[in-house]
């Protein structure tokens, strides 16, 4: 087995053993399992690149050398053929996604294997550490590894195979990376968004290029809304109303509400008459309700239609409608009377009338509904979809199950991120706001600082021994943190309750159970400290200041 960066650099020769430069690059052909290497990139005289058939020219190869057959004068040049790859240049220090993994990696070194005969294949990409290690001095990787063995661990390599392998910083239109190789564009739109949340912003643009078009929109419908809307922003117009146009209303509609006005209106325009109309008519009711997060794509029938009439509209339904579970039974004004599952429609009589098996005692959900409520009650009564009506019971949509979990999920960040003490969940990926999470989660560090300042001061100052200054030190932080670990406890404590149930105490009562038991606590373990540090320090020393330094020690 051989690497990349112990065949980058040394000397190729030719076959008089004349040196006639340097490897900087192998290509490889892209369209195999495990690709051959097919061209050697070198770099000549006057660091003039250079370019030659690996098949054609290269004898034997190892970490000290390349060899040549023929002498420097018979040497012919080729080019880069559209179906290579240089994999220094295109893979080496780049993002990748791992597409069995579902993650992306940065590519630290490239393994390769002698396969006889004077051929070299690609095996993969080595992600882990021992790729920085061997890159930075293959003596520093031996040196780590034999550390690593005495202490009785181990350094595996972590290696991904080619055929795992899709590449996000070229634009591989023209290439075929593998003839097993599972692409972006096999993934579900979900593994897709997860990948995509992982990748360089640089790099987000260019995977949605390589999607096609309803991919594309559902990849972009599972993304977190900022996410979402940062990279609809740096798309074209015309690109991302049709990205808009290919998502469902609900979906699209979310998007667009975190737009910039000027931006959304002008998509919106640009949309299809059909498809701007249902994001309007979303966009009409208040955020975090029903209304918002509805749909209306849904099968609705008369009460008067039979089970035959039933099987006949579903299966005309479009692919790309919402899953269908029920079939809503409205009359003439549009008034929902009933509902029929799915299940009720199978084991009916063809003749069978559907307003005879119609669940008529139904839950409903209003448009100015709270999100919150609606996702409670479908999990509560085990519903795939419950229908929005109005205050005549006018069908207006659904919200099926997965907006309900969504919105469960979503309640649930906001609320961990209220425990841990930041406005939204959503910025533990903001690396610009660390500083300001650690400075609000972790002030007690910061205080503790502060005191061992203070207290180093009055102990040159004003003659405290070493020992009660270290006590009023460690007591410092000891107060602090069990006063942290205690408003942590009693926002937990908070989170028990329901806004709406009468026994929970009020916003003051909560404030005034969490600031009292930390006050509480910090001093009672401050006055503990403080009881210490007074009897060390009335402690009579009478043998002098050699006793005064054992003391201190």
């Amino acid at each position: 087995m051989i690497y990349l960066s112990q065949m980058l650099g040394i000397p190729v020769l030719d076959a008089n053993d004349e040196q006639i430069g340097v490897v900087n690059d192998l290509g490889i052909a892209t369209g195999e399992v495990f690709p051959r290497v097919t061209s050697l990139a070198f770099q000549g005289p006057g660091k003039t690149p250079f370019m030659i058939s690996w098949r054609k020219y290269v004898e034997a190869f190892d970490n000290e050398a390349v060899r040549l057959r023929l002498p420097s004068t018979d040497i012919r040049f080729s080019y880069l053929q559209p179906e290579e790859v240089l994999i220094a240049r295109d893979l080496l220090n780049k993002q990748i996604v791992d597409t069995r993994g579902m993650k992306v990696v940065r590519v630290n070194d490239l393994k390769l294997s002698d396969s006889g005969s004077s051929q070299l294949r690609l095996l993969g990409a080595e992600v882990g550490v021992r790729g920085i290690l061997r890159t930075l001095h293959p003596a520093l990787e031996r040196a780590v590894l034999r550390v690593a063995k005495a202490m009785g661990k181990e350094v595996p390599e972590r290696i991904i195979a080619w055929n795992y392998m899709d590449l996000l910083d070229r634009d591989l239109s023209t290439v075929k990376l593998s003839v097993s190789h599972k692409t972006l564009d096999e993934l579900h739109p979900a593994d897709v968004a997860d990948i995509i949340e992982q990748l360089d912003p640089r790099l987000r643009a260019q995977v949605f290029a390589q999607l096609e078009d309803v991919q594309a929109a559902e990849a972009m419908a599972e993304l977190d809304d900022d996410q979402a809307a940062e990279i609809m922003s740096d798309m074209s117009a015309r690109d991302a109303a049709s990205m808009l146009s290919q998502m469902d209303p609900d979906d699209a509609a979310e998007l667009v509400g975190e737009l910039d006005y000027e931006r959304a209106e002008k998509l919106l325009r640009l949309m299809g008459v059909q498809e701007q109309r249902a994001v309007r008519q979303l966009l009409g009711y208040r955020d975090s309700t029903a209304g918002r997060i509805m749909t209306g794509e849904f099968v609705r029938m008369r009460p008067d239609q039979t089970v035959r009439d039933g099987v006949e509209t579903i299966r005309s339904v479009d692919d790309d409608y919402e899953t269908v579970n029920y079939i809503y039974l409205c009359d003439d004004d549009g008034r929902l009377r009933g509902v029929v599952s799915l299940r009720g429609l199978v084991v009916g009589r063809m003749d069978d009338f559907l307003m005879d098996l119609a669940e008529t005692d139904l839950i409903t959900a209003s448009p100015d509904d709270d999100q919150e409520d609606v996702a409670e009650a479908i999990a509560k009564y085990n519903l795939l979809a419950i229908p929005v009506v109005d205050e005549n019971r006018h069908m207006l949509g659904i919200v099926t199950v997965d907006d309900a979990l969504d919105v469960m999920e979503e309640e649930h960040e906001e609320d961990l991120a209220l425990v841990n003490g930041r406005t939204t969940a959503s910025s533990d990926n903001d690396s610009s706001h660390l500083l300001a999470r650690l400075i609000a989660q972790e002030t007690w560090f910061f205080v503790w600082v502060i005191a061992m300042v203070v207290l180093s001061v009055l102990t040159i100052t004003r003659g405290l021994t070493v020992i009660p200054g270290l006590l009023l030190s460690l007591g410092a932080p000891l107060a602090l943190r069990v006063s942290d670990d205690m408003v942590r406890y009693v926002i937990s404590f908070f989170f028990d309750f329901d806004e709406d149930d009468e026994e929970a105490p009020s916003m003051a009562g909560f404030a005034i159970r969490g600031i009292g038991a930390s006050v509480c606590l910090g001093a009672i373990v401050m006055a503990l400290t403080i009881v210490m540090t007074n009897a060390l320090t009335t402690i009579e020393i009478d043998t002098g200041s050699t006793d005064t330094l054992v003391l201190a020690k």
